[in-house]
């Protein structure tokens, strides 16, 4: 079965051009959906996704119908091949995993998204430990000051109720129960 997905981004469109559009191109349901792009759970799209079985075949008229980034559109992507479907664009003619050629350009927009992920994570990481090495502290502030935890850990040990030592100074009792005793 082919499925078509047509959305527009505000209730003063209309996806009448689009339908039309899918219905020519072969559609035998097309999903309308009136959501902005730039969500990223759409309901229609959704249920078009869901409602795809093995050799059916997704159809939109445009790319940005279906994503608004590589990312979404490579997730989406690979969903539609779990399912074991296909996808086609209309506007965007490469686009089109039906053909060896669509899939060579989706694979290689996917390798270059993956080589981005590793780009960025790679910069992140040497930023952190340039960060540490300026003696900045990651993560989360203490809860309780050296002194505080001091105190409490003396009242552990003294055997005072961890629920108690907790109210005295504002925190859960968890995190009175991970200070190691002396």
């Amino acid at each position: 079965m082919i499925l078509g997905y047509a959305r527009v981004s505000t209730d003063g469109q209309s996806v009448d051009a689009q339908v039309k559009a899918l219905q020519a191109a072969g559609a035998e349901k097309v999903i309308r959906e009136t959501a902005s792009g730039a969500k990223s759970d759409r309901a229609g799209l959704r249920r078009a996704l869901d409602g795809l079985d093995e050799g059916d075949l997704l159809m939109v008229t445009r790319l940005d119908r279906l994503a608004r980034s590589t990312r979404d559109l490579l997730n989406t992507m690979a969903f539609v091949a779990d399912r074991k479907a296909g996808f086609r664009s209309l506007g965007d003619t490469w686009a089109d995993t039906t053909t060896a050629h669509g899939r060579l350009m989706l694979t290689v927009l996917a390798g270059l998204a993956e080589f981005e992920r590793e780009l960025i994570r790679a910069r992140t990481g040497e930023g952190r430990e340039r960060a540490k090495a300026r003696g900045v502290k990651m993560g989360r502030k203490p809860k309780l000051t050296a002194h505080q935890r001091g105190e409490a850990m003396e009242r552990r040990a003294a055997g005072e109720n961890v629920m108690d030592i907790a109210r005295t100074y504002n925190v859960s009792h968890s995190t009175i129960s991970r200070l190691k005793t002396c």
